[in-house]
């Protein structure tokens, strides 16, 4: 089906006009108007409709491919492909965020198992090397689709985590109830490409563009509680910061 926009142009803006048609499709798409597999109008039909010439409409277009928000498939159109999932940066879980946003988060676990600590893993947990601690691999859905795979190790006994409570609740909330007293965390975001088990995982291609986070969460002593390094969609998934003049 063909989805029915309502765009409304400042010419007067120095906004380029482009950016304002991609601005209000994307807008579109946030709320909800315009659900993956709608179809836009071709560029012409759109062009004749707003006013814009072909090149200009094109430009729109393109700037949505980009943020892969819109997709253009032979023979059948441009079509929506998935709203992105904004998330700020605050010391939260990716659950409680999608759950926030109304995008019915959903988790799958593949491993919840204690192993000995690498070198690596041990020098940010803060126990010897070879130490056990607990290893968790997850898909972190959100409205039906994998956006995230994500990886964490805990210190073992932090909390009593089971593949059922995890399915349920996002793993800060488990700790929260479990009296850790989460304070402050050093993040650290990149971008690679996926490999191909990844790719597989999260339904993409081999070599498709993720987001890379590693994350060590402290509690209110001080200490390492949690380490993360996870993956995501670089499709469906965005980080807002908000910059502040000091």
């Amino acid at each position: 089906m063909t989805a029915q926009l309502s765009i409304d142009l400042d010419r007067s803006s120095p906004v380029p006009l482009y950016f304002q048609v991609a601005e209000q499709i994307s807008e579109a798409i946030q709320r909800g108007d315009l659900p993956p597999g709608s179809r836009l109008d071709n560029e012409i039909l759109l062009a004749d409709r707003l006013g814009l010439s072909r090149p200009t409409i094109r430009q729109a277009i393109q700037y949505l491919v980009d943020k892969g928000l819109l997709v253009r498939k032979r023979g059948v159109g441009t079509q929506v492909v998935h709203g992105q999932v904004k998330r700020s940066v605050e010391l939260t879980s990716l659950y409680d965020d999608l759950r926030r946003a109304g995008q019915e988060p959903a988790t799958r676990v593949l491993a919840l198992e204690p192993e000995p600590a690498d070198e690596r893993v041990a020098a940010i947990l803060g126990v010897p090397t070879g130490a056990q601690v607990l290893r968790l691999e997850r898909i972190r859905y959100a409205a039906g689709e994998p956006l995230a795979l994500l990886h964490n190790w805990l210190p073992v006994g932090l909390a009593p985590l089971t593949a059922e409570s995890l399915q349920e609740r996002g793993l800060y909330e488990l700790l929260r109830s479990a009296g850790v007293r989460m304070r402050v965390a050093n993040q650290r975001m990149g971008a690679r490409a996926a490999t191909a088990t990844e790719a597989r995982l999260l339904g993409e291609r081999r070599g498709a563009p993720l987001l890379t986070m590693l994350r060590t969460t402290y509690d209110d002593q001080g200490r390492a509680v949690e380490h993360g390094s996870h993956v995501y969609r670089a499709s469906h998934y965005s980080l807002e910061v908000t910059l502040i003049e000091r």
